[in-house]
């Protein structure tokens, strides 16, 4: 299907929200720490955390975030390079950056308080999407869809979508498709059950390599296992284009023992970071 459209009918999906919602209850994930939780700010936290970033990794830094900045108060008001060094370790420093700069326009721009809708929390430094719909979902169970990695590969395989996602065209149409499968009834717990249960599916059970498909819920709805190569969803065909760099770090110590560091401008994935002074070059 060179268009990505599934030939299933919406009358043949009808079922699929029900059986993720059951599926969520009775087998997801539901003991991580910033689970059967409706507080915002600790949604917010675990989201951006994860991004890019596998569960068992982020255990630690989130208890530790907590324990040092349990309101967004108090992590808007702290020093960007406290937080910074909390962070260290958990990679994608602009996460850091916009993470604190986030806290800061909840309290200057909203009394403290996150918006309650994804429109409006995308308005906000380092909210995207998908990262939106999460808290809104999750806290305000605001009917509305999500789409991060795992829920692709998920929605990808039940409708067979080929589209290619390299094209925004594309990923626009499955956001479509995403809002076209969320429960009718919204119920207070339908739409947090829901969204954790697409998350839970494609951390779980379908998954990059070798999913699961005899344990999945929707196996008798999923056109990509009818196909016999549910495998090959998601298609993104756009390939990161790579430069080789070369780094040199100048060493200089007093007798002392103390370092000269200096402070990385904030632009790129290291900035504001603490480094020895360096000098790059980029080669093609």
């Amino acid at each position: 299907m060179a268009s990505g459209k599934p030939e299933m009918t919406p009358t043949a999906l009808s079922g699929f929200a029900g059986e993720i919602v059951r599926w969520q209850m009775a087998h997801g994930r539901n003991s991580l720490p910033w689970q059967n939780t409706r507080d915002p700010y600790r949604v917010w936290l675990s989201e951006i955390m994860l991004q890019q970033t596998q569960v068992a990794t982020v255990l630690d830094y989130y208890a530790r975030f907590l324990q040092r900045f349990p309101t967004v108060s108090e992590l808007a008001a702290a020093e960007q390079d406290g937080v910074l060094a909390l962070w260290s370790g958990l990679g994608y420093y602009s996460r850091a950056r916009n993470l604190h700069r986030c806290a800061q326009e909840v309290m200057a721009l909203h009394a403290g308080q996150f918006p309650r809708t994804a429109e409006q929390l995308q308005t906000l430094p380092g909210i995207g999407r998908s990262t939106a719909a999460a808290i809104a979902s999750f806290c305000f169970g605001e009917r509305v869809a999500i789409l991060d990695g795992n829920v692709k590969r998920v929605l990808t395989r039940v409708l067979a979508f080929s589209a290619d996602l390299a094209q925004s065209a594309n990923e626009r149409e499955l956001w479509s498709r995403a809002t076209d499968l969320l429960p009718e009834q919204n119920l207070p717990e339908t739409m947090p059950r829901y969204t954790q249960g697409l998350m839970d599916l494609g951390a779980t059970i379908c998954t990059g390599r070798q999913p699961q498909c005899l344990l999945c819920p929707v196996q008798a709805l999923c056109r990509g296992l009818a196909t016999g190569e549910p495998g090959k969803y998601p298609v993104k065909t756009r390939k990161l284009k790579r430069s080789a760099q070369a780094l040199s770090l100048l060493w200089a110590q007093r007798p002392d023992g103390s370092v000269w560091l200096e402070k990385r401008s904030s632009p790129g994935i290291w900035g504001a970071s603490i480094a020895c002074p360096s000098l790059k070059v980029t080669m093609n």
